[in-house]
């Protein structure tokens, strides 16, 4: 990706042509230096050797947000690197915004961090800096309600509670069963200090899918943490950890969900017994679009005891993984085109981190349960999405091209599918689907899409989503990934949205003008 990142950046260009012109003008960041491909990687060995991280992370915490843009940006002439940057932001948020009582509202200050990288990562290499600083900007202003909240800030792990190594595992698992605060502190650092990512996020995939609460946050929250570790490095891990399974312990002051029956822990305990009657090579099925279209018809109506049921009635009769993952992304894709909301939205951001737990867990079992209680997620997101209100009918599968001229230029179809986002969003979807049938690239269109959010997003959630479901249009087969994107429309943003008030800031402060 990062070796084509100029060519890409040349055909987006010539493609887009109004297009881009209509999201603005980003000359400005050619005057600054370019955060090079080689540092959007982010050699964890370099952050690890920085010694200025914590006074980084300070300047975070301490610079007011009406002028923490300018000050950072001031850094980053001074020759402030991507991945220093993005570690102590991450380090900032975990330390100064509790996830409670909810996994979500302010703590998505963290939750975002992995998103903006995403979208750093796929840009172009002028245009890496933008993600980053706003998520800066959002930082300061969790930090801010966090205050108000009553201003927690991490403490100290209990050095005396922590467990040698060789117990820290068993000390964990029993303390995540049990609700424990104290002992999964205490375990999860002694593990940050002498396990391996791989043996540490083992345990923590197989938790991040176990309840409801927070409407999929702490999938999220999952996924999202193993990556910017992986790209700021492990020795930045420990106050990561400690804020993440402080997450998976929050049950929003329901009674201790080990001794009661609630509805969020229901498909967990169903589904444990369920996984158990898969057949032992169920990843080595076929491929069948029949059975993507079953599954996808059931999500319309089904449970969250009949799904999971019927994903294990497909595996054992011999369907391949990849079509049911198609049927969960396509599927959350349509709940999100059916209600555009907060709850839509987060079926297609759950449904994402669920699918990057299953491709990165090597536990067999814990692989089954991610993938059943997906299934499960989505019956309940559905019907959360009931109690907001009406929830309409498309049929992302029968969603008809809309009639374009097929001798159309490319750029012109872009540039309606941009606007029409920000009116008809059905016709959106239906232009998406005649540019692709027209051979239409799939690139500038998506190259486009992520240029409005930079420009136009005023929410985490923007970033949140569009990452998610820009990177999953690859993992979805090709029969089914263009109607997958022609449901991002009901909450990409559109070319005629105003710019959001970061953008002229940012401008000034990048380019020296403060």
């Amino acid at each position: 990706m990062f070796a084509a990142s100029n060519r890409r950046h040349f055909l987006a260009q010539a493609a887009l042509g109004g297009a881009a012109a209509s999201l603005g003008d980003l000359s400005f960041i050619a005057k600054l230096g370019r955060v090079s491909a080689a540092q959007a990687k982010l050699d964890p060995k370099i952050v690890r050797l920085s010694p200025d991280i914590e006074p980084l992370v300070q300047l975070l915490e301490n610079t007011p947000r009406d002028r923490v843009i300018e000050v950072v940006a001031e850094r980053v002439r001074g020759g402030l690197s991507y991945q220093e940057l993005l570690a102590a932001l991450m380090l900032a948020g975990v330390r100064n915004v509790e996830p409670r009582p909810s996994v979500g509202f302010k703590f998505h200050a963290v939750l975002v961090v992995n998103s903006a990288h995403i979208a750093s990562l796929a840009s172009p290499d002028e245009h890496r800096w933008l993600p980053i600083f706003w998520a800066i900007d959002n930082f300061k202003s969790s930090q801010a309600r966090d205050v108000q909240e009553g201003n927690w800030t991490m403490p100290p792990v209990d050095e005396s509670a922590v467990p040698k190594l060789s117990d820290a595992p068993a000390m964990l698992a029993k303390s995540l069963d049990g609700w424990d605060e104290g002992p999964a502190d205490a375990a999860i650092a002694a593990l940050a200090r002498g396990a391996s990512p791989t043996e540490v996020y083992e345990t923590l995939f197989r938790y991040g899918a176990r309840d409801f609460r927070s409407i999929g946050h702490k999938a999220i929250f999952v996924a999202n943490s193993y990556r910017t570790i992986q790209c700021v490095g492990w020795r930045h891990a420990e106050p990561v950890l400690r804020s993440l399974v402080y997450a998976l312990l929050n049950h929003e002051g329901q009674g201790n969900p080990a001794k009661e029956d609630l509805p969020a822990d229901r498909p967990w305990r169903s589904n444990t017994e369920l996984a158990k009657s898969i057949r032992k090579d169920w990843r080595e099925g076929k491929l069948d679009d029949g059975a993507t279209v079953e599954l996808l018809s059931a999500l319309r109506n089904g449970s969250p005891e009949e799904l999971p049921k019927l994903v294990v009635e497909q595996l054992n009769r011999g369907v391949a993984p990849p079509s049911i993952w198609d049927a969960l992304l396509v599927g959350a894709g349509e709940m999100l085109a059916r209600q555009p909301g907060i709850v839509g939205l987060h079926t297609v951001t759950t449904t994402n981190a669920m699918r990057f737990a299953f491709e990165n867990v090597a536990d067999d079992d814990t692989r089954r349960m991610v993938l059943l209680q997906n299934a499960a997620f989505l019956a309940m997101f559905r019907a959360e999405m009931q109690r907001r209100g009406n929830v309409g009918d498309l049929a992302i599968d029968k969603l008809e091209a809309a009639d374009v001229p097929g001798d159309e230029p490319r750029e012109k179809q872009i540039d309606a599918i941009l606007r029409d986002i920000g009116g008809d969003k059905v016709s959106a979807a239906r232009r998406v689907l005649a540019y692709r049938q027209a051979d239409g690239a799939p690139t500038p269109l998506i190259d486009a899409a992520r240029l409005a959010i930079f420009l136009k997003g005023t929410d985490s959630h923007d970033y949140k989503f569009s990452s998610a479901v820009l990177e999953d249009y690859y993992h979805v087969s090709p029969a089914w990934r263009d109607r997958f994107l022609a449901s991002s429309v009901f909450w990409l943003r559109g070319s005629g949205a105003k710019d959001n008030s970061l953008v002229a800031r940012t401008r000034a402060a990048l380019a020296g003008k403060t």
